[in-house]
């Protein structure tokens, strides 16, 4: 039950019997800025003026007198320039109860992405070493994205790109043979600069001697090079899969750079039959004068056609392929698979690839596909107080694991939730496990588990109305007319639009703040309730009552439960 679609359709039918041929597509219906305005509010008038050449207030009051005549509708207003506002009857708000514990955690599911095919490509993380927290970030927001557009009706697979090829995984290869080395026993002293310095890869030199023993020193560089680099990216991605799945992550598709490389030829002569690529120079970059750059003809992609501010190399004067090329060649790849849209997640550092990733998409699907990619800021640690340092390439940054064995999965996903991508972020080892209100993740865990006592409370005090209070009907729902029950049960209705809003937006911090509110809604009624004996949730002298504040209560657990599902955060039953 989408109370605000529901809405929305009586506004359309009234729009359809004015016009029939309106075109309806920008009729929002969404609640005043100002509650005291009503409860709804349509920009209807506004839309159909042009069409229909006639003022919004005389649209408007068409359509009001429509609007009049639906059921549960206490009355409707026209405001400002034709803004129509609706207040409902408290009935049509209780009605939700009973739906949501029909529904279950199934409540807020929507077809609105129609089963579209979205790809999401998150986490992408160099297989060089583990994941790291700022790994993290993207890793759980894509998750989370995911499942959001699942639960709106979108078909969604999730993508790791595996950046095995490079210059990174040459690199890789060296320190891993270094390593090796030391696992027969050679002592090799300082990890030389360049190479990564960080002990994980101790691993990867066992797993080399067990396969080989002294065999592999005996073969030419080049082979040794090959054979450490496979054993050391198969080690790490079993290494970073691993932390993954212990943050409740799991991918549909690995995708390997170094198996797509071979299709670079193809994606090349794609855009050259689109007429995308030609041969020619590029304009100094900035900062560099022109005297002291020499332009060689490369081969280059016209983003610029694009929206890009600069056409880009696909292939060096050398002929050798750019890492863009990869690129294309992973574009041309998920365009053929029949995704509607590409998500990446990026890493601040990728503002640089926004551009020319939306027209190579643009360039090889014929602008059918679209782009959205989210570039994750800093995660900026604390503990004790003070900030905790990190560097990758030095070896002593702060792993997931590490992060993981200090707080757990459930609580680094929703901190990871709680800031848009584009915001840096502190993440405060030391709050996040307060329970306290300040303290997000406790106060909404502490909203799910407070309903599940009240519940367990009932069970023992007044088994009967517990028994009832899931069948509860709309009539018995309709003695929830405290303001602070109904200030909930609005809250509650609001779960399948907000599902709908975060998905098109492809945002799902946006649950986070919806479930803070939900908590702090569900705690102010309790908190009314101490105050107040009449406004307790269990009411032995009044069993209907009791019954239908049982409901109210078991409604809030599952909508938290649902937003926390979407999260990938596993709701608690009780505190201790």
């Amino acid at each position: 039950m989408n109370l605000f679609e529901t809405y929305r359709n009586h506004v359309l039918a009234a729009i359809q019997s004015i016009d029939p041929a309106a075109k309806t597509d920008a009729v929002a219906l969404e609640p005043p800025r100002d509650p005291s305005h009503g409860d709804l509010s349509t920009n209807a008038a506004m839309v159909l003026a042009g069409q229909l050449k006639a003022k919004p207030r005389d649209i408007a009051e068409k359509i009001a007198a429509s609007l009049r005549e639906v059921a549960d509708v206490e009355s409707v207003e026209i405001a400002g320039p034709g803004f129509i506002n609706i207040r409902l009857a408290p009935s049509a708000w209780q009605a939700v109860i009973p739906a949501i514990l029909s529904d279950g955690t199934s409540f807020g599911n929507s077809t609105i992405g129609a089963n579209a095919h979205i790809n999401v490509e998150y986490v992408s993380a160099n297989p060089t070493g583990p994941l790291h927290i700022g790994h993290a970030r993207g890793a759980v927001y894509g998750d989370a994205l995911a499942t959001l557009l699942l639960k709106a009706g979108y078909r969604v697979t999730k993508e790791y790109y595996i950046n095995d090829a490079g210059a990174q995984v040459v690199v890789l290869g060296r320190s891993a043979l270094l390593r090796y080395r030391e696992a027969l026993g050679e002592d090799i002293g300082e990890i030389p600069e360049g190479l990564y310095p960080g002990e994980y890869l101790k691993s990867v030199g066992e797993a080399l001697k067990q396969q080989f023993g002294n065999s592999l020193l005996e073969e030419p560089e080049e082979k040794q090079l090959e054979q450490a680099q496979q054993a050391a990216v198969e080690c790490m991605m079993a290494l970073i899969k691993s932390d993954l799945a212990d943050m409740g992550i799991y991918h549909d598709v690995f995708t390997s750079e170094a198996a797509l490389r071979g299709k670079i030829p193809e994606a090349i002569a794609l855009l050259e039959a689109k007429g995308h690529v030609y041969r020619g120079t590029l304009e100094p970059p900035k900062g560099v004068e022109a005297e002291d750059w020499e332009a060689e003809e490369q081969l280059l992609f016209r983003s610029s056609a694009f929206g890009d501010d600069m056409d880009r190399t696909v292939a060096k004067a050398n002929g050798a392929y750019t890492y863009f090329a990869g690129d294309l060649a992973l574009t041309m790849d998920k365009v053929r698979r029949g995704f509607s849209a590409l998500i990446y997640m990026f890493g601040a550092d990728h503002g640089g690839y926004v551009k020319r990733m939306e027209a190579s998409a643009a360039a090889l699907s014929d602008s059918k596909v679209s782009v959205d990619i989210k570039l994750c800021q800093l995660v900026h640690l604390f503990k004790n107080g003070e900030p905790v340092r990190m560097s990758k390439r030095a070896g002593n940054f702060v792993t997931v694991r590490d992060v993981l064995d200090e707080v757990g999965k459930d609580i680094l996903r929703f901190v990871m939730l709680m800031r848009k991508t584009n915001q840096d972020m502190e993440f405060d080892l030391d709050k996040v496990k307060e329970q306290s209100r300040d303290n997000p993740v406790f106060y909404v865990q502490y909203a799910h588990a407070r309903s599940k006592s009240v519940l367990r409370m009932a069970a023992s005090q007044m088994p009967e109305a517990h028994a009832a209070h899931e069948q509860v009907t709309a009539a018995q729902a309709s003695l929830l007319n405290h303001p602070a029950e109904l200030t909930l049960i609005k809250l509650l209705a609001g779960w399948p639009r907000l599902v709908e809003q975060a998905a098109v937006a492809h945002e799902p911090h946006r649950i986070i703040y919806f479930l803070q509110e939900v908590a702090a809604a569900f705690h102010g009624l309790w908190n009314v309730g101490t105050k107040d004996a009449e406004i307790r949730m269990i009411q032995e002298n009044d069993p209907a009552l009791t019954t239908a504040r049982l409901a109210l209560a078991r409604a809030t657990a599952v909508v938290v439960a649902s937003g926390l599902d979407v999260c990938g955060v596993k709701p608690v039953e009780e505190l201790r």
